[in-house]
């Protein structure tokens, strides 16, 4: 049966245009625009009709950096994929990029085979895999480039975290080697682990244990010298490199050098480091736990850094780190000794509105929202057009947006399957009204109408701004 809906009226932004125009889709997939009012606007028809008028109309979000059901510090994550993604498609976003884990010892594929039975039938907005490489050996290597072949076309390594996921540079030069020959990309978590973890014991030493800590012996600089490190080593593996949840101004300053040098090195920043301080770690109490992540949340002079780095494209893409853990019972965890909060803050739901939020503020243009949070990570990851632009023949994964209407976030009323919001209290302008995955609702005027098992694996091709 085919099926046909058409939405009229609306303003369409995409990261190139704006257009009052009318759209009709049939089959999951847009088919026509036509400028609104015109004769092949009108000859559109359809069983379902969504009046748009004095709403955007723009491309579901593209999150490429999800954690759901990670497990992390004796705890895992506290979304599954099915309360997950239906807390993204409440935010508007439609595609989720999550990290699959190979364990020490253990192969890429038993990995990457676990987070499939994760996520199979459980999703309500369709899904892709990173994968996160924590031992590197001969065999791993080879299986990097079986799963490039297979659509897993990116990786991620950590210079942090010694013991669990931590690579040395040894290891990450091999693994950049090996994607400079198969079309994959390294994605880098970039601060010294090592070095880390010496001011973490000196700290617990002296009997400063509370959460603001974490933001203090997570320092800038060795968020710089790893983001520095990891940029001449992809240099000396003739490699493109990613690098992901951007918080220090020090580390945006090493990756404008490195792309004035012509360099393939691209840049992730979050939500919580534009709107987010070091004021909430330290927040009274045990209550700055709640802000505990890594990279750390940085002092607010960071933010300008950050912006600017976002409206001159040293930073490409704005993605959650979504990777919630409770305060009772999780964040708890750490309560006399900072090292021991997991790590990781919710923010899948929040995105796509925080960054309209940056438009009403004057940091960055409608169109750029639309790039940073959509277009550019699908073009990333290998899923444009298909995913993250509105254009005849991509996947009907559509946002109906009222840029007028007030929210406030709220624990009390987010989605996402966590007892805080790091965003308690916000007032914001704009807001999701009805979203389409494929084609289908799954939030019709603020209900949700969708369903786990809508969503479906999605295989990428490599980056798409490599030559």
């Amino acid at each position: 049966m085919s099926s046909r809906t058409v939405i009229r009226g609306g303003l369409v932004i995409t990261a190139s245009d704006e257009i009052h125009a009318d759209m009709l889709i049939e089959d999951g997939r847009i088919a026509a625009l036509a400028a609104s009012g015109t004769p092949a606007a009108e000859a559109f028809t359809a069983e379902r009709a969504i009046d748009a008028t004095g709403k955007y109309v723009i491309p579901g979000g593209v999150d490429a950096h999800t954690h759901m059901e990670l497990p992390f510090g004796g705890t895992f994550a506290s979304d599954t994929f099915e309360t997950g993604t239906r807390a993204a498609a409440w935010g508007g976003t439609t595609t989720i990029v999550d990290f699959a884990v190979q364990s020490v010892g253990r192969t890429l594929r038993e990995g990457l085979d676990a987070w499939h039975a994760k996520a199979e039938g459980n999703c309500a907005i369709d899904y892709a895999f990173h994968m996160i490489v924590s031992d590197v050996n001969d065999e791993t290597l080879k299986e990097m480039d079986l799963l490039v072949e297979e659509g897993v076309t990116s990786f991620k390594q950590f210079m942090a975290y010694p013991g669990v996921f931590y690579s040395d540079d040894g290891q990450i030069l091999r693994a950049m080697q090996r994607s400079a020959d198969n079309g994959g990309l390294i994605m880098m978590h970039a601060e010294n682990g090592i070095a880390i973890d010496v001011l973490v014991e000196q700290a617990l030493a002296r009997g400063e244990t509370d959460p603001r800590y974490h933001g203090e012996v997570r320092k800038a600089l060795l968020e710089a010298e790893a983001t520095h490190r990891a940029i001449r080593l992809a240099q000396v593996a003739g490699a493109p490199l990613y690098v992901v949840h951007v918080s220090a101004m020090e580390a945006v300053a090493e990756l404008a050098r490195a792309r004035d040098e012509g360099l393939n090195v691209f840049g992730e920043t979050c939500p919580q480091y534009l709107f987010l301080s070091t004021d909430n770690l330290a927040e009274p109490g045990f209550e700055g736990a709640k802000y505990v992540c890594s990279t750390p949340l940085r002092p607010r002079e960071h933010q300008a850094k950050l912006w600017q780095g976002l409206r001159t494209n040293d930073l490409q893409v704005v993605s959650t780190d979504h990777c919630p853990f409770c305060f009772v019972g999780q964040k708890e965890l750490g309560r006399g000794d900072f090292s021991k909060i997991p790590n990781g803050l919710p923010g899948v739901e929040n995105r796509m509105d925080l960054l309209h939020q940056a438009v009403v503020d004057g940091h960055i243009s409608r169109r750029r929202w639309i790039e940073i949070a959509c277009a550019t990570p699908a073009r990333m990851f290998g899923m444009y057009p298909k995913k993250g632009t509105i254009a005849p023949g991509a996947d009907a994964d559509i946002v109906i947006y009222d840029p007028h209407a007030e929210q406030v976030m709220s624990a009390q009323t987010h989605h996402m399957n966590v007892d805080y919001s790091a965003y308690e209290g916000r007032r914001t302008t704009g807001r999701v009204e009805t979203v389409l995955s494929r084609g289908e609702p799954v939030i019709t005027e603020r209900e949700y109408t969708g369903h786990a098992g809508h969503g479906v694996y999605t295989p990428r091709s490599t980056c798409q701004y490599l030559n």
